[in-house]
């Protein structure tokens, strides 16, 4: 397997992992739209729902982690790092994942799995209604995160190691884009001639660049 291949496979598995999570939020809005009515128009609350809706997003977010580390989606504090060199920036991402992401991820992943484990065994619900919902399915999703951002760090290392040897960032599995959804709209449009789709098109191509200028330094520097 050659150091693409190996790349693209971790990319696959946490874009796989992200994509399953977002049908939660399917799962989240049915519930809290199904609340929202029996709430206001039958006048019969649940309690569990506030609970249930609460783990949902939980586990959308720890598991869209990964998927949103394999897209450089994460965003960047630092505006100076955009206007780096590759090599640079590559070096001072391989130091703070050794120093800070790799030990920090594993303290996650060790401390949820004794969280998880022990919420299993007393099989825990939540206490925040009177007939709360079980919880410790929700917990594992700790460590499922946090072993899918230790995957996706290696990943990343790798591509730093490989952009200080190649003086340029490999590529990243693509996933659709706004851009993507702007084309396909545009192009089953009928009240939108050649010349308006061109310009619209365009336009949308000069934003979703000026943001990955912003906020993916890395890959808007190559």
């Amino acid at each position: 397997m050659n150091a693409q291949r190996f790349l693209y496979t971790i990319d696959g598995i946490s874009t796989f992992f992200g994509k399953a999570a977002a049908w939660l939020i399917i799962a989240l809005m049915t519930l809290v739209c199904a609340e929202v009515f029996k709430r206001y128009i039958l006048n019969m609350p649940t309690a569990w729902i506030f609970d249930a809706s609460n783990m949902m997003y939980g586990t959308l977010f720890m598991l869209g982690g990964a998927y949103t580390l394999a897209q450089n989606g994460h965003v960047r504090g630092d505006f100076l790092y955009s206007s780096m060199p590759p090599r640079r920036q590559a070096s001072l991402d391989i130091v703070l994942y050794v120093v800070f992401f790799l030990p920090g991820i594993a303290a996650l992943v060790y401390a949820g799995w004794d969280y998880a484990l022990d919420s299993w065994r007393i099989d825990e619900h939540s206490n925040v209604t009177a007939d709360g919902p079980p919880v410790w399915q929700f917990k594992f999703m700790i460590p499922l995160a946090g072993a899918l951002l230790l995957l996706q760090g290696a990943a990343e290392i790798a591509r730093c190691v490989i952009c200080l040897k190649t003086g340029a960032w490999p590529e990243r599995l693509k996933d659709v884009s706004e851009i993507d959804v702007v084309e396909e709209q545009l192009a089953h449009s009928e009240h939108v001639d050649e010349d308006t789709r061109k310009l619209a098109i365009e336009h949308a191509q000069s934003i979703e660049e000026s943001a990955r200028q912003r906020g993916m330094g890395g890959e808007a520097s190559r």
